[in-house]
């Protein structure tokens, strides 16, 4: 069984909420539903019943008229009711779990007077284990029809996943059986190489007996041939498409088949999730950058700015330094006339007369 996801679950409470299953004998067996175990609980009591259909939001069960749960359920003021399920799955594990509701309904069952159908309106939600087993029922049977003709190639990874043991299986051609080795798989279809002649064996019909599976189960898919291709080289082998009619593909089968698409569709949503991921990394890591590259530009502009205004401070500082200082007033002195010596005995004289006039004592013997 797969491993479901909150999501999952949603998806199918949201999408297969109104589809209603019909409880068939396959079906039972399918889900490993326990009939025996099947109860509706009111006022105190429980008494057993059959489960007829089911939907996420309302079961239809069938009770004897003779029977006291009829009397109570079809009382005006009957009060909530539990519907008791017992399911075993396919590993082995039981569950039993309890949905509540209200009588909705009462009804006549068709075919027997002595038993009638009461109509359970679901009040919450169903527990997840019984959204799971339903919802993957309702699943496999609507991609059934989307994707009946996709083919799965066998490989020894796609049959790890599929659960086959061995490419080499069993086919019955008009209840003949003949060993064969399986080429691809769909959910309305099978390929396989086929030892005998194609020309005796086309449109003849034919069961295919496959392992599949975890755990293993053993179905058997009865169609019939629609082509051949023969093998180059071998004139006795020859390669068979087989045909599916719907009635007769195993609901065990469409399970396994949808779980392997399942898985395939999960690893592309986790990829994709993945890849989204590292993209808004990738985004917020660039963005980071440019945020720090912005940052690192303004710091600049800033540091530039307050360099440019530390030298303006220092020059105008400069300038106030190199004012002039106040001029003082200088003395008048007297310019010393200037004489004129026209020839040397001339400025001896007025030399001489120039001093004594200067009150300068000059010796005589000059």
């Amino acid at each position: 069984m797969a491993i479901f996801t909150t999501q999952q679950l949603t998806h199918y409470y949201d999408y297969y909420r109104t589809t209603e299953i019909v409880f068939s004998k396959e079906i039972i067996k399918v889900l490993g539903m326990d009939p025996r175990q099947i109860y509706i609980k009111c006022a105190g009591n429980q008494w057993p019943c059959i489960l007829s259909s089911t939907s996420f939001q309302q079961a239809k069960i069938i009770v004897s008229l003779k029977s006291g749960a009829l009397q109570q359920l079809a009382k005006k003021d009957c009060p909530t009711v539990n519907l008791r399920l017992c399911f075993q799955r396919r590993d082995g594990q039981i569950m039993n779990f309890f949905v509540a509701g209200k009588v909705s309904g009462i009804g006549k069952y068709s075919g027997n007077g002595d038993l009638a159908v009461v109509t359970i309106q679901y009040t919450q939600r169903p527990p997840d284990d019984f959204i799971e087993m339903i919802g993957h029922l309702i699943d496999a049977n609507e991609n059934y029809v989307r994707r009946r003709d996709e083919r799965i190639l066998i490989t020894p990874e796609n049959c790890r996943k599929l659960g086959i043991p061995r490419e080499e299986t069993t086919i019955l051609i008009q209840g003949v059986p003949r060993r064969c080795i399986l080429r691809d798989l769909s959910f309305g279809g099978a390929k396989a190489m086929v030892l005998g002649l194609a020309q005796f064996l086309i449109g003849k019909e034919a069961a295919l007996t496959l392992e599949i599976g975890n755990p293993r189960e053993t179905v058997q898919l009865k169609g019939n041939i629609v082509n051949t291709i023969p093998v180059e080289g071998r004139k006795d082998i020859f390669a068979a498409s087989i045909d599916f009619p719907e009635d007769s593909v195993p609901l065990i089968y469409k399970i396994i088949i949808n779980e392997y698409f399942s898985s395939l569709r999960k690893n592309e949503l986790e990829n994709q999730s993945k890849q989204e991921e590292l993209a808004q990394q990738k985004a917020m890591e660039e963005q980071k950058i440019k945020e720090q590259r912005a940052q690192a530009v303004q710091k600049s502009m800033e540091e530039e700015a307050a360099k440019e205004a530390a030298k303006k401070t220092l020059r105008e500082k400069s300038l106030l330094d190199l004012e002039p200082s106040p001029v003082l007033p200088v003395a008048e002195t007297k310019p010393i006339p200037s004489v004129r010596m026209t020839s040397p005995a001339a400025d001896e004289v007025g030399v001489l007369d120039y001093l004594g006039d200067a009150g300068v004592k000059v010796p005589d013997d000059i």
